[in-house]
């Protein structure tokens, strides 16, 4: 069964196009990358699947249901910004989610948090961007949701930490209910974390299917296959 599916999604800001009939499917149990350059429609893309902005024409149906403000519930969404309050500790941010969302684990959270070497009694404003990273991450993957939607949650963290965060993707996903959208451009990195992937350039579908499948037909990794498709589209 697939978990997302979208057909001729376009997406209008004034006269300039962001998307142009996207129409792609996320089977239930995989973790797909969405790749493009700067401006290709990623982050419009992520917005309408998480409900944040809507579609001007096409349709969304995530787990078979159209995209309304109670199928929110089904999606945890990670932007590429950190959304927690300043002031907060990373404690008030773990009570926080607890209240917010009521397929929150909170019990997996500290556990997350303290495997990643953080306190619960800093401050959100003393954490550098790469700890507030992981803290985000942390509460997003406590989550019981069928679709996590990920934008850039990789760009500013070292590279332990970003194996660390691969790790916690893969073991805290339940494959048997839930998929996972990540945008990033760091694809020879978690090359590997990745089922299936999208790429899209200038708001259009270019590519899309199985990682392994593509890479054995094409007789390249996904980064070169990235660019090569790119540059064809130039």
């Amino acid at each position: 069964m697939n978990l997302l599916e979208t057909n001729s999604l376009n997406k209008f800001y004034g006269k300039f196009q962001a998307l142009k009939d996207i129409s792609v499917t996320i089977p239930k149990g995989k973790i797909v990358s969405i790749l493009g350059p700067n401006g290709a429609g990623k982050t419009t893309f992520i917005k309408i699947i998480a409900g944040l902005i809507h579609q001007n024409s096409g349709t969304i149906l995530l787990n078979g249901n159209k995209i309304t403000s109670k199928t929110k519930s089904l999606t945890a969404y990670l932007p590429d910004k950190n959304f927690l309050y300043q002031w907060f500790t990373v404690s008030d941010a773990i009570d926080y989610f607890n209240c917010f969302f009521e397929d929150f684990n909170k019990e997996t959270a500290k556990k997350l948090i303290k495997e990643m070497d953080i306190s619960e009694k800093q401050k959100i404003r003393s954490c550098s961007k790469g700890m507030q990273e992981r803290i985000n991450m942390a509460l997003t993957l406590s989550r019981k949701a069928k679709l996590f939607v990920f934008d850039e949650p990789l760009a500013a963290v070292d590279p332990l930490t970003r194996d660390f965060i691969i790790e916690a993707i893969k073991n805290n996903i339940d494959r048997d209910n839930a998929s996972m959208l990540i945008s990033t451009h760091l694809v020879n990195d978690v090359e590997s974390l990745f089922d299936d992937v999208i790429i899209i350039s200038d708001g259009k579908l270019l590519l899309s299917g199985n990682v392994e499948e593509l890479k054995e037909k094409h007789k390249m990794n996904l980064e070169n296959l990235f660019k090569e498709v790119i540059r064809n589209a130039a």
